[in-house]
C-alpha cells in the first residue's frame, strides 16, 4: 500500500486485484469464491449493467447489503463509477431507513433476496435494484468487454477513461448514518483521503500482512466493518472472509477452520458468543482479534486465552473517524509489546493520529493522567455531516473532533476511557440513544394521564457496564400510571428496535429524578443515580 502522494481506495483496490490475479480474493459462506482476476471483471461488467440503470448525475446511491461477496462487489463497483455508497442500517426502522434515503437524496438501492427475505417488514422509498437479479441483465458484450478490461487492458487506461484518475482524495467516497446523541440520523461523509488514511496507518499499526487472511462478519453500514472488514483486505492485498450474520457462531467458526483466517474485527458481544459455541480447534488460526464499538471485559480476555491461546486487544473509533482512533497491538504482531499494549486501555493513537484531553468546560488541554474530553486530530477525521453544517461545527474545530468520550491518557500515550458524556449507550457495537427512548416512554406515559407532564421529569434513561452486552439501559421513574411490562410492550409496538426496549427489571424507582438548575436532567448526577440504584 502507497504511503506517498496515496491513490483512491478503488485505485489501489485494482492494482492489487491485478498483482493476485490467480489467488483468492473474496469468499463468504454462500460458497462464493473470487480471485482477484475474478473481482476486478466482476466490478467492470456490474459498472455496466449498473450504468444502464442509475442515472448519469444520481451520485448518491444507497445499498442494503449484507457483509458478503456481493456487498463487497456493489461498494467497489459504486466506487468504481465515481459514485458516493450509502450503506444503510436494515436494523432501523423503515421511517428512519427512509429519513436517510430522503435526507441524502437517494433515488435507487442496491439491495440483495437474502436482505429482502430476513427483514420483510422493510418499506424503502425508492427503486430496488436486487443483485442477484442483475445476472440476467448482463450480454455477451459485457463479458467480452469485461474479459479483455480485466485481465489485459492497462489499469490507467481504464481510469481515465472512467474517470477515477479525476477524483480527488478529498471527494466523499461514503455517507455513513449514524443516530448520534440525539437520535436523530447523521451522515458522516467519509472521503477517499479518510479511508485511505485510516486504513494505511491501522494496517501499519497493528502490522498486518498482505498474507493475512481476514474473517469479517460487522455490518457494511458500521465503519468498523466497512473499514476493517471490507475496505482494508480490499485495498491491502488482505483476503476477505466473511459471513453476513455475526450472531451465527458456527458458521463463523466453519469458516475460520475452512481458510485458516489469521485476523478477525469484532465486538465483545460477539466475541463472548463465538466463545461460548465453538471448540478449540475453530479459531486456533486466529492470532489477531480486535474488539470494538464496547467496552473488552478482562473476564472474557482470559477466558478467550484460557480456550485458544490469543488475548483479544482492545480498540477505539467513532463513525466521524473513519472509525479507527486507537488500538492495543496483539504480542504476535509486535515484539517490543511494553509500548504497544495495554490491557484496560484503547492503545494508542494511529500513527498519524493526534489525541488530547481537554477540560469540560473551559476547553484548556489537560496533562497527562487528568481526565476530560477525548479529542482527536489528523487525517481520518470525517469532513463533516452531509447537509448538517450546525451538528458539524458542534463537534469539529480547528481540525479537532470531539468524541464525547471522557477519558485521560497516561505517560506512555495509552487512553483510557473513564466515561461518556453524550446519551448514548453502546450496546451489543449497536448505537442506542437515551433521548428517543425516553420521548417514547414519556408520550407513552402522558397517553395515560390527562393533559401534558409538567414540573419535575417523570422518567430518566441511563445506562450501567454489563458484561454480556456491554451497556444495559436504566429507567429511572419517580411513578408510573402502568407497569413496566406494559410500557416495554407498547414500546414495541411503536417500531422501536428491540435493542433500545429496556429489560422490565431496569425499570428502577426513584424519589426525584436529577435535575440542572436549567431545568435539563443533570446526567452526571443520573448516571450517578442509576449505579447507585442498580447495584441496590
Amino acid at each position: 500500500m502507497s504511503t506517498h502522494a496515496p491513490l483512491t481506495p478503488i485505485r489501489q483496490v485494482l492494482r492489487a486485484c491485478r498483482a493476485d490475479m490467480k489467488n483468492l480474493k473474496f469468499a463468504d459462506s454462500t460458497g462464493v469464491e473470487l480471485t482477484g482476476g475474478r473481482t476486478f471483471m466482476t466490478i467492470l461488467i456490474l459498472r455496466k449493467v449498473l450504468r444502464r440503470i442509475l442515472a448519469r448525475n444520481e451520485q448518491n446511491v444507497g445499498l442494503l447489503m449484507p457483509t458478503s461477496v456481493y456487498g463487497a462487489l456493489a461498494n467497489l463497483t459504486l466506487a468504481l463509477d465515481c459514485r458516493t455508497a450509502v450503506n444503510l442500517n436494515y436494523t432501523f426502522h423503515s421511517d428512519t431507513i427512509n429519513y436517510c434515503i430522503e435526507q441524502a437524496g437517494i433515488k435507487h438501492v442496491i439491495t440483495s433476496r437474502k436482505v429482502l427475505e430476513r427483514f420483510p417488514h422493510i418499506k424503502i422509498n425508492a427503486e430496488l435494484i436486487v443483485m442477484e437479479d442483475l445476472r440476467s441483465k448482463v450480454t455477451w458484450l459485457d463479458k467480452i468487454i469485461g474479459i479483455v478490461d480485466g485481465y489485459i487492458t492497462p489499469i490507467i487506461c481504464l481510469e481515465i477513461v472512467f474517470g477515477n484518475n479525476r477524483v480527488s482524495l478529498d471527494d466523499v467516497l461514503t455517507i455513513i448514518y449514524t443516530s448520534g446523541s440525539t437520535g436523530t440520523p447523521k451522515g458522516a461523509m467519509i472521503t477517499h483521503r479518510n479511508m485511505v488514511e485510516n486504513v494505511d496507518a491501522f494496517f501499519q499499526h497493528l502490522n498486518l500482512q498482505k498474507s493475512d487472511l481476514l474473517l469479517g462478519a460487522l455490518p457494511l453500514f458500521h465503519a468498523f466493518g466497512y473499514t476493517t472488514s471490507f475496505w482494508m483486505p480490499a485495498m491491502s492485498g488482505m483476503k476477505g472472509i466473511y459471513h453476513f450474520n455475526p450472531l451465527e457462531p458456527k458458521k463463523m467458526a466453519e469458516l475460520a477452520r475452512q481458510y485458516q483466517c489469521t485476523a478477525m474485527p469484532t465486538t465483545p458481544t460477539f466475541l463472548r458468543n463465538y466463545l461460548k459455541h465453538s471448540q478449540k480447534e475453530d479459531f486456533e488460526s486466529v492470532h489477531t482479534v480486535v474488539c470494538g464499538a464496547e467496552k473488552l471485559p478482562t473476564d472474557l480476555i482470559d477466558a478467550w486465552d484460557a480456550k485458544f491461546g490469543v488475548r483479544p486487544v482492545e480498540g477505539y473509533g467513532t463513525t466521524e473517524l473513519s472509525p479507527v482512533a486507537a488500538v492495543n497491538v496483539p504480542k504476535v504482531r509486535r515484539e517490543d509489546t511494553q509500548n504497544w499494549l495495554r490491557e484496560g486501555t484503547i492503545g494508542r493513537p494511529l500513527p498519524n493520529l493526534q489525541a488530547r484531553v481537554v477540560h469540560l468546560e473551559t476547553g484548556e488541554a489537560l496533562p497527562p493522567e487528568m481526565a476530560g474530553m477525548l479529542q482527536i486530530k489528523g487525517p481520518s477525521v470525517m469532513k463533516g455531516y452531509y447537509k448538517n453544517p450546525e451538528k458539524t461545527d458542534a463537534v469539529l474545530k480547528d481540525g479537532w473532533y470531539t468524541t464525547g468520550d471522557i477519558a485521560k491518557i497516561d505517560a506512555e500515550g495509552f487512553i483510557w476511557i473513564v466515561g461518556r458524556e453524550s446519551r448514548i449507550s453502546k450496546i451489543g457495537g449497536e448505537m442506542v440513544p437515551h433521548i428517543l427512548i425516553e420521548d417514547a416512554i414519556t408520550k407513552i406515559i402522558a397517553s395515560r394521564l390527562s393533559g401534558d407532564l409538567e414540573g419535575e421529569p417523570a422518567i430518566a434513561v441511563s445506562s450501567i457496564a454489563d458484561e454480556r452486552r456491554g451497556e444495559r439501559l436504566i429507567v429511572l421513574y419517580r411513578a408510573l400510571p402502568l407497569s413496566a411490562e406494559e410500557i416495554c410492550k407498547l414500546l414495541q409496538q411503536s417500531g422501536l428496535p428491540n435493542i433500545w426496549i429496556p429489560y422490565t427489571k431496569d425499570f428502577l424507582q426513584v424519589e426525584s429524578i436529577p435535575i440542572l438548575g436549567t431545568g435539563k436532567l443533570d446526567l452526571r448526577a443520573v448516571k450517578d443515580l442509576a449505579e447507585k440504584v442498580a447495584s441496590q
